[in-house]
C-alpha cells in the first residue's frame, strides 16, 4: 500500500460525514488499542482547581443541550440542521439520542437564540 501524505489523509476525511468518521475513529481505536480524547477533557481538570475560574468559564460559554424532541420532530431535526450544519441523517441521530449537546461552547448569545429555536421547534432544551 501507497504511503499517503498528511494532506492526502486529510483531503479523504473532509469528504466522510459525521456518521462516518466516528466510525473510523472507533475502528481506529480498537486496531491500535488507543483512545482519542478530547482537548477539552485536558482542560477540564485544570480549571477545576479554581473556583473563580471556573465559574467565569461557565458564564462565557455554554452548551445547549436537547432534552425532548417533543411532537414536532421533524421541525427539530431542521432546526439542529440549521444550527449545527450537519446532514440530514446526523442531525436526525442528534435529536433521536436526545438528551444530547446541540451546541457546545458557545456564548451567551448564540445559546440563548439556539434555546429559542429549539424551544419554537417544540423541543425541551437546557443551557448549561
Amino acid at each position: 500500500m501507497a504511503k499517503l501524505s498528511t494532506e492526502e489523509l486529510l483531503d479523504a476525511f473532509k469528504e466522510l460525514t459525521l456518521i462516518e468518521l466516528s466510525e473510523f475513529v472507533k475502528a481506529f481505536e480498537e486496531t491500535f488499542d488507543v483512545t482519542a480524547a478530547a482537548p477539552v477533557a485536558v482542560a477540564g481538570p485544570a480549571a477545576g482547581g479554581a473556583a473563580p475560574a471556573e465559574e467565569a468559564e461557565e458564564k462565557d460559554s455554554f452548551d445547549v443541550v436537547l432534552e425532548a424532541a417533543g411532537d414536532k420532530k421533524i421541525q427539530v431535526i431542521k432546526v439542529v440542521r440549521e444550527l449545527t450544519s450537519l446532514g440530514l441523517g446526523e442531525a436526525k441521530a442528534v435529536v433521536d439520542g436526545a438528551p444530547k449537546a446541540v451546541l457546545e461552547g458557545a456564548n451567551k448569545e448564540t445559546a440563548d437564540k439556539a434555546k429559542a429555536a429549539l424551544e419554537e421547534a417544540g423541543a425541551t432544551v437546557t443551557l448549561k
